[in-house]
């Protein structure tokens, strides 16, 4: 019995030594000193530019919350165009979660206008004079992406409420803070270019 005992009190010593060192470091966790280590980041890198994001997620994701609503005057009559069923629904909601991520993607540092070699489109400007207008105006830069984010954070919301009309009026935002930012940086001494 007296090594069963001795057992029992090494297993009570240890169980009260990990209570004691999970305490303390969960305090130090809730109350981190000076000196403590940075949380850990994860090494990201940017690979696509940001011409190249616009074409293959950010305006496919536009394009597919405000193609959702829409009434469309043909010979044939009027068609008031609109999510319906909840697979409709959802596939406008994929939408919106992509271009709401995708406006984080954006505002990631280090990232390009253009790929190198681009030739700007009719009325724009190149991809380093683009890159050097974000790098000297970069809060009104991020501030643009943030507004479509909020935008389409709204149209998130309206597409869980299904309510079509909401997601029309907010579509109409969400394209005035995409044209500013364009105007602002790819063509801000044209109108706007014209395919």
């Amino acid at each position: 019995m007296k090594g069963f005992r001795n057992f029992r009190s090494w297993g009570a010593l240890a169980v009260a030594t990990c209570l004691a060192a999970s305490a303390q470091g969960y305090g130090s966790s809730l109350h981190a000193e000076k000196g403590a280590p940075e949380p850990y980041i994860p090494p990201l890198k940017t690979v696509a530019s940001i011409k190249e994001l616009m074409d293959s997620t950010i305006d496919p994701a536009a394009d597919g919350l405000w193609n959702a609503v829409a009434t469309i005057v043909t010979e044939k009559g009027v068609d008031q165009r609109q999510p319906r069923t909840d697979e409709e629904w959802h596939e406008v909601r994929r939408h919106a979660i992509t271009l709401i991520e995708a406006m984080n993607l954006v505002m990631m540092d280090g990232r390009r206008a253009a790929p190198t070699g681009t030739k700007p489109g009719l009325g724009e400007q190149s991809p380093e004079q683009i890159g050097a207008m974000i790098a000297a105006n970069r809060p009104a830069f991020d501030q643009f992406a943030e507004n479509v984010r909020s935008d389409a954070l709204k149209a998130l919301d309206a597409i869980d409420r299904k309510d079509s009309q909401a997601l029309f009026r907010i579509g109409s935002d969400m394209d005035e803070s995409c044209e500013g930012c364009h105007v602002t940086f790819w063509y801000p001494y044209s109108a706007r270019p014209t395919d």
